[in-house]
């Protein structure tokens, strides 16, 4: 296990670094404003099992594979770029409908959760930086340094659903407001649907994985 000193830093350094809006949140705040707080809260859980998964990778040396192999990077980089561009396209062919109560049916609210599971699967940046964060605080030399890197990692994603989760409660009493208009469940869709195809367009132009 970790020292509780170096468990408190990871937990400082991780506060500081979810709590800045990024992609993931960007998500969760668009499912929270556009379809409730309970579609932002399963999709923030979706989201930070999806860092989950890219905690158990780096455990397992997967995500040294998807460092140094270009064409791993290429791949998963692209299947998100497709994934998120397929849900941006689906929500703005949508019914309005779908965008005009607070309540979310629950077949819509399990598609809801694997989808923020595979929008953070499919992002190769985050399995990047857990490789490039988790190391630093592990000591290599220690005959546990695998269980090291799975707790911090761990404790990154509890501290991340926490902050996501708040981010979600947030939208969801804005969106909840904003949803009383007659217009707002065609605008919710349409603006969902654009900013799904411009967080495709943004991880297509987001550079190499230099």
């Amino acid at each position: 296990m970790p020292e509780a000193t170096t468990l408190l830093i990871v937990a400082l350094a991780s506060l500081a670094l979810v709590v800045i809006p990024g992609p993931a949140v960007i998500y969760i705040l668009t499912r929270s404003v556009s379809q409730g707080r309970r579609a932002g809260l399963v999709s923030a859980i979706g989201v930070n099992l999806g860092s989950t998964v890219h905690v158990f990778a780096a455990v397992a040396g997967l995500t040294v594979l998807l460092a140094s192999s270009a064409a791993a990077y290429t791949a998963v980089k692209w299947a998100g770029v497709i994934y998120l561009a397929w849900i941006g396209i689906r929500t703005l062919l949508s019914d309005d409908a779908v965008f005009a109560e607070d309540a979310t049916e629950p077949t819509a609210l399990r598609r809801i959760f694997i989808q923020g599971v595979l929008v953070n699967v499919l992002n190769p940046k985050v399995a990047i930086f857990f490789l490039a964060f988790l190391p630093q605080f592990v000591d290599q030399s220690a005959s546990n340094a695998s269980m090291q890197t799975l707790v911090l990692g761990l404790t990154l994603v509890i501290i991340g659903l926490i902050s996501d989760s708040i981010y979600a409660i947030l939208g969801g009493s804005v969106g909840s407001l904003f949803r009383r208009k007659p217009s707002a469940a065609r605008t919710s869709r349409l603006i969902a649907g654009s900013i799904y195809l411009g967080l495709a367009g943004i991880a297509a132009i987001a550079g190499t994985r230099n």
